[in-house]
């Protein structure tokens, strides 16, 4: 197993990421560069080591106390950081009422953020969490996930929420699982009666941001044999709010190999689309 060492740069990132008293690690830093000079010994992450530092026979009582005080409180912060991980971003997905199953494709979102981890320096959340357009926690995510077969219904207060939440630099992908089409365009007239859906041109950031795709979407599932259309609601400024994939199904190729056998270059390419998308979303 590779062992870290521990340095005074090791200690000040242990305090400036788990927000330890400044004058307990000011304090125990002194000690311990103290000790280090004394000993003429490096000390070293892990309670494997710790025979290393019980064996030396330089180490004076108080140097013992503080290793041993030490290794006791770095593990415990460790423990507490595994247990309560914290990331830049979650993304979610929408939950909505009609009948359809927003629930579809259940392994898409979490194949994509490991890939989205993988490949870029993007700290998301390696799953996601479920949010309807009626909670106040809407705000928390800046990229909403929505897909499904069916109807979408929102209310009016629905409706309202979630223009806001777009206004206000938020961001929704819909991804046509096939059957959503005319049920989400109506729905988003409800969100902005006085906007159109357009199609992107194939030289748009959102098919450049982290990957190349010059021929706009991939093909990813076949339906009734249209092309793949990815469509946009947009602001003002020409940022893309609404991000929609039509005739691609990207969840489709998101989702395990062995869910539905696509070819690995396809789901490759699905991946990198789906990455494209929340890069743009995260850097517009």
């Amino acid at each position: 197993m590779k062992t870290n060492r521990l340095n005074v740069r090791s200690i000040i990132n242990f305090e400036s990421q788990h927000g330890i008293g400044m004058m307990r690690w000011e304090v125990l830093k002194k000690i311990m560069m103290s000790e280090m000079l004394e000993n003429k010994i490096e000390f070293q992450s892990g309670v494997s080591r710790l025979d290393l530092f019980l064996s030396h026979k330089k180490w004076s009582m108080r140097g013992l106390i503080t290793v041993l005080t030490f290794v006791s409180l770095a593990l415990g912060l460790a423990l507490e950081a595994t247990a309560q991980q914290s990331y830049a971003f979650t993304i979610a997905r929408v939950k909505y009422d009609g009948g359809g199953d927003w629930y579809g494709d259940p392994e898409s979102l979490p194949e994509l953020l490991s890939f989205v981890r993988r490949e870029t320096l993007v700290d998301v959340a390696p799953r996601e969490e479920v949010v309807e357009l009626s909670n106040d926690n809407l705000y928390s995510y800046p990229y909403v996930y929505l897909t499904g077969h069916g109807n979408v219904r929102w209310t009016s207060t629905q409706a309202l929420r979630l223009r806001r939440y777009l206004e206000r630099g938020g961001f929704l992908h819909i991804d046509d699982n096939y059957g959503l089409d005319v049920h989400i365009r109506r729905e988003l007239k409800k969100v902005f009666p006085e906007l159109e859906l357009v199609e992107l041109p194939f030289d748009h950031a959102i098919y450049h941001s982290a990957f190349q795709f010059p021929n706009g979407l991939p093909k990813v599932h076949e339906h009734d044999g249209k092309p793949p259309q990815g469509f946009a609601l947009m602001d003002e400024n020409d940022r893309v709010m609404v991000f929609y994939t039509y005739e691609s199904d990207l969840g489709d190729g998101w989702e395990p190999q062995s869910v539905h056998e696509k070819p690995a270059s396809l789901r490759e390419a699905s991946l990198q689309m789906g990455t494209n998308i929340l890069v743009y979303a995260m850097t517009h």
